[in-house]
């Protein structure tokens, strides 16, 4: 799995200068006089996942060193400041050339050089408040990240799965664990583990490109809190996965999975992972609920309902309808929603 390292950037006019350098902008490393201070293993680096020949970089001062020999090609980077997090991207390259940095970014005054150098494989401009991941399980109320810090695996998936982020490094494994189905599909031969045949320690060939984050379910889900007049949303890790939503109901909880879309696939993916979530609610789900941008079809609706799912969509700027659930259907599928639990 990805590492994911929160890297404030944005709190201070040194570190916004260094953004407008060298994020705001491509920094070319061939033409430039500064090519001359890379080493050739450096170059290297640089022109694999760079064939462009210019990328964006940051740095980190020697204060890091330790954290910064953790990094590796894939992981991610929160680029904070200012009570948002304010760009996300994949490092390239890394290397350590304080000659390098110091054409690019003046060097501290307490930690001087910002000498850990690593380029961006793709990197993209947001707005996400820390109120967003304050509400994800296992993170602070008030934590203003404050210094370099590495996640721990199961924040790091967390932040990831809660933010709808994929690693470039993660996907590339999934589609290598599955490499071997699929050869043995085209082939009629035995199937063979794809544990067995890939190793924790297998690279993958990493390429520029642009990362996606989806933040429409983000936007959403804000619009409808706010309907709510909930100041503070609560969500729940649970071993299906990170719930968009959960609410305490006088008899049970109510679990709420927005989409960005209301076509049969976002209805479908909807529908399943409410029924995953279910039976790992703290209560018992007494409701469960696709919350959609907009009404669905008629045949989708239905969908929903057969499984006693209600369905809660957007009619206009802060406004939405709830299609409830026929209460039968409610009735007999409440039971299943919970089958698995403990208590």
């Amino acid at each position: 799995m990805s590492l994911v390292v929160i890297q404030p950037s944005y709190g201070n006019p040194a570190a916004r200068r260094h953004w407008r350098d060298t994020l705001d902008t491509l920094v070319d490393f061939t033409t430039h006089p500064r090519t001359r201070l890379l080493q050739p293993a450096e170059r290297k680096q640089l022109d694999e996942f760079h064939p462009g020949g210019s990328a964006h970089f940051w740095g980190a001062t020697s204060r890091q060193d330790r954290k910064m020999e953790r990094l590796q090609p894939g992981d991610i980077v929160l680029f904070t400041g200012q009570n948002h997090v304010r760009g996300i991207g994949e490092i390239g390259a890394l290397f350590r050339n304080a000659a390098f940095a110091d054409s690019m970014w003046s060097a501290d005054e307490d930690s001087g050089s910002w000498h850990n150098v690593y380029s961006l494989l793709s990197f993209v401009p947001v707005e996400i408040p820390y109120q967003e991941i304050w509400a994800l399980p296992g993170f602070n109320t008030g934590d203003n990240f404050m210094g370099l810090r590495i996640l721990d695996d199961e924040k790091a998936a967390t932040i990831l799965d809660g933010l709808c982020i994929e690693a470039q490094q993660d996907a590339a494994h999934e589609r290598n664990l599955q490499e071997p189905a699929v050869r043995a599909l085209r082939t009629h031969t035995d199937i063979v583990d794809g544990e067995a045949v890939h190793t924790p320690t297998t690279r993958y060939a990493l390429k520029e490109h642009e990362l996606v984050v989806h933040r429409t379910e983000a936007f959403l889900l804000q619009e409808y809190t706010d309907s709510l007049g909930i100041t503070q949303p609560k969500r729940l890790r649970t071993p299906a996965g990170i719930t968009d939503l959960h609410l305490a109901l006088p008899h049970g909880s109510e679990v709420v999975e927005a989409k960005r879309g209301s076509t049969r696939r976002f209805v479908r993916e909807a529908l399943a992972q409410l029924l995953d979530y279910a039976p790992h609610t703290p209560e018992p789900a007494a409701r469960l609920t696709a919350l959609l941008p907009a009404r669905p079809a008629d045949h989708d609706l239905a969908l929903l309902h057969r499984y006693g799912i209600d369905c809660v969509y957007r009619i206009e700027p802060g406004a939405f309808d709830r299609a409830p659930a026929p209460e039968q259907a409610r009735a007999v599928m409440a039971p299943l929603w919970r089958q698995g639990r403990d208590d």
